[in-house]
């Protein structure tokens, strides 16, 4: 009889191996290879015998297409970033950090649905059935017909799920409590995530019930599992937010059924999570105009058009090697942009530590940022003040010229709708100024910016002395 023999499968990105070994030769990962079965692991279908296939009918292209029909989950945001509302049959897959509130938001949408009449279901891994009420009856849904359980086995969820009505929504909290009999493994490990999944989504796709996964993340942010997982659902959705700030942002990732990088926004309050139908409105709040080192940004996040605060400290420093911190944005980015102004505009950075912050928690991904981060800058160092009715986007290239950037007719409507009077962007950028009342300066090289910031500075500086000189006179007649 032929010996079975174990596999070695990596727990972060879920690569097979036949040893054991300290570091995972695939994602680099340590300690990390965990030996499994090999009736659970990828070859297991094949060992046990493959069944004789079926003749299937293929089609054409050409053919009569009907957009998906929808389930408005009554929460504007989350309908924003599932594209319109739940696809039935769709398998949605959101992360997010302890405690950032994503079984807030689930528990809210759940008890929202089922005030509209559908059947809603919310299985929990993790809690108790008593800990969950707990927390609907502090945010005022005890009363919401919602069916609950604590229950882990797979299995158990799917008979239970088909008897009766079928539901309309069911929610997974967490995927990396779930098993599966079918696979020889423990729970959270890559093949029982995988299994588990995988019956939940052959579920769903066979009854038209949309399923939500709760997924835990890693330290680098990351869903925790394998990837495969993020490929076999239909939206991967993230929930970020900082424990400081009273944000949380919702972002989707993967949409087959929507637009991608689309976020809805939402503050954390005594009563759960609140929409904010104008976030650009609450990013701006409180911001200090009369400072240096601060500029607007007009970013785009999906489809929507944000406003946020850039802010950027430029200070002498005492070490050998300045300091470059940065928060909200990516570091590589800073660096270039610090590289640039060195090259092409004549500043001297090296002797000095940089720090750059996003205002509000939000994260910034786009190269549009770099004219906004780079008027921050050079705020800071020459210390004059930005116009406060004045919005900054544009990508810079290494050469020091200001690229233009998509969607510039958006991200003026939102600074007209705010109240900015102004916007530096590039030239190119003009003619689609043309259809709002905001006026545009037109930048095509890094050097321009840095000479009308550093003319402004000196003008207000020569403003606020002669000013000072009556005042001087005074105290010396007396």
């Amino acid at each position: 009889m032929a010996k079975s023999r174990a596999n070695f499968v990596c727990q972060n990105c879920g690569a097979v191996s036949n040893r054991w070994q300290g570091k995972c030769e695939s994602c680099g990962e340590w300690n990390s290879i965990v030996e499994e079965g090999a009736s659970s692991g990828i070859g297991a279908q094949a060992a046990r015998g493959a069944r004789k296939g079926r003749v299937f009918a293929l089609e054409g292209l050409a053919g009569e297409s009907r957009a998906a029909p929808r389930i408005i989950s009554g929460i504007g945001e989350l309908d924003r970033v599932t594209g319109g509302g739940f696809v039935p049959g769709s398998v949605i897959l959101i992360g997010g950090e302890p405690g950032i509130g994503k079984s807030t938001l689930l528990i809210q949408a759940c008890a929202t649905l089922a005030d509209r009449g559908h059947r809603v279901v919310y299985i929990s891994g993790e809690e108790a059935v008593a800990q969950v009420r707990l927390r609907a009856e502090r945010l005022g849904l005890a009363k919401s017909p919602v069916e609950l359980a604590a229950e882990t086995s797979v299995e158990d969820i799917t008979t239970t799920l088909l008897e009766g009505k079928r539901p309309a929504l069911v929610v997974i909290d967490s995927i990396q409590t779930m098993w599966t009999e079918s696979v020889d493994s423990t729970p959270g490990t890559v093949t029982q995530v995988r299994g588990a999944a995988q019956a939940l989504i052959r579920y769903a796709k066979s009854t038209g019930a949309t399923v939500i996964l709760v997924g835990h993340v890693t330290k680098d942010g990351q869903i925790a599992g394998p990837r495969v997982v993020e490929h076999m659902v239909d939206a991967v959705v993230s929930f970020e937010g900082d424990g400081g700030h009273h944000f949380r942002i919702l972002r989707a990732v993967k949409n087959r059924f929507g637009p991608t990088d689309e976020i809805g926004v939402f503050e954390m309050t005594g009563a759960g999570l609140c929409e904010v139908t104008n976030p650009s409105a609450l990013f701006l709040s409180g911001r200090d105009a009369s400072a240096p080192g601060a500029a607007v940004f007009a970013g785009m996040e999906g489809t929507r058009p944000v406003l946020v605060e850039i802010q950027a400290l430029v200070a002498p420093t005492a070490l050998g090697t300045p300091r470059r911190a940065v928060v909200g944005w990516d570091q590589s980015r800073l660096s270039m942009i610090i590289a640039v102004l060195e090259a092409h505009a004549g500043l001297r950075l090296g002797q000095h530590d940089v720090y750059l912050n996003v205002a509000g928690g939000l994260r910034i991904s786009e190269p549009a940022a770099d004219l906004a981060a780079a008027a921050a800058l050079v705020s800071s160092l020459t210390g004059a003040i930005l116009p406060k009715d004045c919005v900054y986007f544009g990508e810079l290239a290494l050469s020091g010229s200001i690229r233009p950037v998509a969607h510039a007719a958006s991200r003026l409507k939102e600074a007209t709708k705010l109240g900015f009077g102004s916007a530096v962007a590039p030239s190119a950028t003009k003619e689609a100024g043309d259809s709002t009342a905001i006026s545009i300066n037109g930048c095509g090289h890094i050097s321009a910016l840095v000479a009308d910031i550093a003319a402004a500075g000196a003008q207000s500086r020569r403003g606020s002395s002669t000013k000072e000189r009556p005042r001087q006179a005074v105290v010396a007649a007396s």
